[in-house]
C-alpha cells in the first residue's frame, strides 16, 4: 500500500469518525455527553485538516480555486434563505 493510498484511508476514516460524532453531537441528550461529542467532533476536523492539507501539499487533493465573485453569490442566496 503506497502513501497516497494510506493517506486516502486515514481521510475516510476520518470522515467518518467526524459524521458519527456529528450525529452524536446533535441527539446528545444531556449537556455532559454532547460537550464530550463535541470536543471529540472539534478534534477529529482538526486531524482532518491536517491530513487534506498533506495530502493537498503533495498534489493528491488538489483544491479548487473559486473567485470571490462566486463566493459572494453564495453568501448572499444563503443569508436570503
Amino acid at each position: 500500500m503506497d502513501d497516497k493510498c494510506i493517506f486516502e484511508n486515514i481521510l475516510q476514516l476520518t470522515k467518518g469518525s467526524a459524521d458519527l460524532y456529528l450525529h452524536a453531537t446533535i441527539e446528545s441528550p444531556t449537556e455532559n455527553i454532547n460537550t464530550t461529542f463535541h470536543d471529540l467532533l472539534h478534534e477529529t476536523l482538526k486531524i482532518q485538516h491536517e491530513v487534506y492539507k498533506k495530502m493537498e501539499a503533495k498534489g493528491w487533493y488538489p483544491a479548487e480555486q473559486v473567485e470571490a465573485q462566486k463566493i459572494q453569490q453564495v453568501k448572499q442566496k444563503n443569508s436570503a434563505q
